[in-house]
């Protein structure tokens, strides 16, 4: 059983409790079957055994894991934007979005929101938003609305013209968790391959030739000028409001190195095995797509999920465009590699760790009863049952 605290389930269950039996649960390190109590907000007690006690939920051997964590989704900026040049009431498109996080398992999210903007090109142009709706997601989280835990995840726009002063705008208060630093200058990282990128801008934005190339230079200029003053904002604004500092796109050792001595803990989405092996060798917990794992590679051509896992190079897990990829990501990686443990891990505990959540993210007594009950069929998960602290919101 390693090394987990185990307390025994009453046979007679009292009112104020749930109680999980026949199920199987997702330990740290192995698969169980038993029961699990809920009491409260929390959850007071594990044991073995398939047996049902009275007035307990039968889960007929369905699989209970932690609530999944997600550190990085754009989900809510497709339910803020459902079509092309159509916008949707904000607080419509939070509600929506949290309701579609629960209703998958994510129990805990860091909701991605842009910080930095272009103002002076027309073609090039993306305005200012995450203050604004960060106070309307708050607001509706103080109010009650929202199903499940929220927090801020600061995408830093380092190829922007505002950073600095969109950053100057959230402070303690804002349960900002994490800050990524975002550098899309164009010719490295994501966009190393500049066919790769014409061919983004063409599809998603519908550049001509022309306009991909003066987005370009304007693009590298900006850069150029202000990159480094940018990368020294998010890194000191970070620190101040206490958040965990995150990479992306790292791509090179020297990248990996820069980003150790900007102080990041997390690496999203490195694109090559060469940097996800510099992120272990400086403690730098790695994070890839599950989207990317679930479809065999990057849509970005960049490395494969899968390769970076079975070389132990793979932490965690995201959603990145994809709620349902979570758990569908941690139930293929736990197949593939034989241990559902260590696949249920990746979307669970590492999360928890590495963003420094100490109250979830695992089956043990005294934690929240954020938790997911499925079952597996084709190897697909299908959610049964989803609880944030205690209480069912899916």
């Amino acid at each position: 059983m390693g090394n987990h605290t185990m307390l025994t389930v009453e046979t007679e269950i009292e009112a104020q409790t749930t109680v999980l039996a026949n199920a199987r649960l997702v330990l740290p390190d192995e698969v169980v079957t038993g029961s699990l109590v809920i009491q409260g907000e929390e959850i007071a007690a594990i044991d073995t055994g398939a047996g049902v006690p009275n007035g307990a939920i039968d889960c007929a051997g369905d699989y209970v894991a932690p609530g999944l964590i997600e550190l990085h989704t754009d989900n809510l900026e497709r339910h803020m934007l459902p079509r092309p040049g159509v916008q949707w009431p904000h607080a419509a498109a939070i509600i929506a979005h949290d309701a579609e996080l629960a209703s998958v398992g994510i129990t805990t999210v860091f909701d991605a929101m842009r910080v930095g903007s272009i103002v002076s090109q027309a073609r090039s142009r993306y305005g200012r938003y995450a203050r604004k709706l960060s106070r309307e997601l708050l607001a509706l989280r103080a109010s009650g609305a929202l199903r499940i835990s929220h927090f801020l995840h600061l995408r830093a726009e380092i190829c922007s013209e505002t950073l600095a002063e969109e950053l100057a705008e959230f402070d303690a208060e804002d349960r900002v968790g994490i800050v990524s630093l975002m550098d899309h200058t164009p010719g490295q990282r994501q966009f190393a391959d500049m066919t790769q990128l014409r061919t983004y801008l063409n599809g998603k934005y519908a550049m001509s030739a022309d306009e991909i190339d003066a987005h370009i230079a304007f693009q590298k200029a900006l850069g150029a000028r202000l990159g480094a003053t940018h990368k020294a904002a998010g890194v000191r604004r970070a620190t101040e409001l206490g958040a965990i500092m995150a990479s992306h796109d790292d791509t090179t050792v020297a990248h990996v190195i820069e980003s150790k001595g900007q102080g990041a803990r997390l690496a999203e989405f490195p694109t090559t095995v060469e940097a996800a092996q510099s992120c272990r060798d400086h403690d730098i917990a790695v994070m890839m797509g599950a989207p990317n794992l679930v479809r065999g590679g990057s849509h970005s051509g960049n490395v494969a999920a899968m390769d970076l896992a079975e070389q132990g190079l793979l932490d965690i897990l995201s959603s990145d465009y994809v709620p349902a990829a979570l758990l569908m990501g941690a139930v293929m990686l736990g197949e593939t590699l034989g241990n559902m443990a260590q696949g249920i891990r990746t979307v669970t505990e590492a999360p928890a760790a590495a963003t420094e959540l100490k109250d979830r993210g695992s089956l043990m007594p005294g934690l929240r009863a954020d938790l997911v009950r499925f079952t597996v069929a084709e190897h697909a998960p299908a959610t049964r049952g989803v609880w944030v602290r205690g209480a069912r919101v899916a």
